[in-house]
């Protein structure tokens, strides 16, 4: 009797012991993140909501800073945000429950369902609209005030930008017949689809779609300057969420609960690698979904979500103040759990160069971007290949070729072993239309990443006699 009772009050010991040392290494964890945040913070590096689930537990949330540019008022965890492209996941995910309730097809053409389009419509389909692969020309969206003018400058296109599925461009026109062929096969408003279909079954009960000026608990964005931003958009269709709300979305899509495997599957397969989808991207494994990463921006409103179901990790940011660093703070967190070292978010130089990117030349912004690494060395963030190569994909992405590829080809002279410049340059080469020069480059891309399958398939491509 002795030793059973010893060797129960043993194992109650260890028991205690195991619980207070999870424990305390929980509060270090929080203690370490809550330390990053507030420093991030007082540098007026961050602005906005933090949740952050570990093992399927939440281990933190954090509101800091303010909900407007007023400065008056704190934020809580009960305000909303505008998470910019992440709320596209909600066109996706309605065009996949209209194809399992077989309403549609992805293979159909976008003329079936919206028919007034001219004859290119025809030649598009629904999976195009989903990779960005339709060949739809981005629209002057500062001319446009709503759906009817975005839908009528859609329709004055005499043609496309290239054949749908051959090539990737992303923009909002893909966005906005996505929203459109929702409406016609359902019957409802967008909006009212996303509410009744989604928010109210996924209990999202915080969330709302089209928030404007007076909707309240709702963040406003706003410049370092402290310019506040109107709530105002081009298109229709945009779902703000508070950060538990973010992860009921989250949830729902590891757990199948609106679609089913196939389906994601589906909406998180990109065109090419490190491009976006539907979901924005991740992998599945079997039918499981393993990892989902997906960033968006609007207006001065930024927000990423990365997670890993299999070891039960979300991690969800949110800004109201946009400073192009949520992937350094989101790297350290995840280095914080994981119990490695971290570095402290510096300044993005995307931030600090943003009004030379938008209206210099190539030559300009490389100038001012070496002034800036001679006179605040440890202020940005200089060490990372991807701080030239972001400014690199948004010349790319103004089709500004020349300015890209001069970006790109000084950035291959600061990490010369990298097999990811090469690879943005050889896309810069290739979008500009010089095949002898994009083969170049995605060959010296696949010296140095012979895992690079994506340039395996290009090189293949523009060794095909034409």
């Amino acid at each position: 009797m002795l030793n059973k009772q010893f060797s129960s009050n043993k194992r109650m010991i260890i028991s205690a012991l195991l619980l207070c040392t999870t424990l305390a290494q929980a509060q270090d964890t929080h203690t370490a993140i809550d330390s990053l945040i507030a420093r991030t913070h007082r540098l007026g590096l961050f602005n906005g909501s933090i949740l952050v689930i570990n093992h399927g537990k939440e281990v933190y949330r954090k509101a800091i800073g303010y909900a407007d540019a007023s400065r008056k008022t704190p934020l809580t965890d009960q305000y909303r945000f505008h998470i910019g492209s992440i709320a596209k996941e909600f066109n996706a995910t309605a065009v996949m429950m209209l194809k399992e309730q077989g309403k549609l097809s992805v293979n159909d053409p976008v003329s079936k369902y919206l028919p007034d389009l001219p004859a290119w419509a025809q030649t598009i389909r629904v999976k195009n609209l989903l990779q960005y692969t339709s060949g739809l020309p981005d629209l002057k969206w500062k001319t446009i005030s709503n759906d009817r003018e975005a839908l009528d400058s859609l329709k004055s296109i005499p043609r496309l930008d290239f054949e749908p599925g051959t090539q990737y461009a992303y923009n909002n026109s893909n966005t906005l017949l996505q929203r459109l062929i929702v409406e016609k096969i359902s019957g409802m408003t967008f909006r009212s689809f996303v509410t009744q279909k989604m928010l109210k079954p996924l209990k999202m009960n915080a969330s709302i779609v089209d928030p404007d000026d007076n909707t309240p608990l709702m963040a406003k964005s706003y410049t370092d300057a402290f310019v506040q931003s109107p709530l105002t958009s081009p298109i229709s269709g945009w779902t703000a969420v508070t950060p538990g709300d973010f992860y009921k979305w989250e949830r729902a899509l590891e757990n199948f609960t609106l679609i089913n495997p196939a389906s994601t599957r589906e909406i998180l397969t990109p065109f090419a690698p490190r491009k976006q989808c539907g979901l924005g991207g991740g992998e599945m494994d079997g039918d499981k979904l393993a990892t989902h990463t997906h960033d968006g921006t609007s207006l001065n409103y930024q927000a990423l979500l990365t997670a890993d179901a299999r070891s039960g990790r979300t991690m969800i940011l949110m800004t109201n103040n946009k400073q192009n660093n949520l992937y350094d703070i989101s790297n350290a967190i995840l280095n914080i759990l994981d119990g490695k070292p971290y570095q402290q978010p510096k300044k993005v130089v995307l931030t600090a160069l943003q009004d030379k990117i938008d209206t210099a030349p190539g030559a300009e912004i490389l100038a001012a971007y070496r002034e800036l690494k001679t006179s605040h060395p440890n202020e940005y963030n200089f060490e990372s290949e991807s701080t030239l190569n972001t400014i690199g994909y948004v010349l790319l992405n103004k089709k500004r070729f020349d300015d890209a590829i001069l970006v790109f080809s000084y950035n291959t002279t600061l990490f010369p072993k990298s097999g990811n410049v090469f690879d943005s340059l050889a896309e810069a080469w290739y979008r500009k239309g010089d095949k002898a020069n994009a083969l170049l480059n995605y060959r010296r891309s696949l010296e140095l990443d012979p895992a690079n399958a994506a340039a395996k398939e290009k090189i293949a491509g523009l060794q095909k006699p034409d």
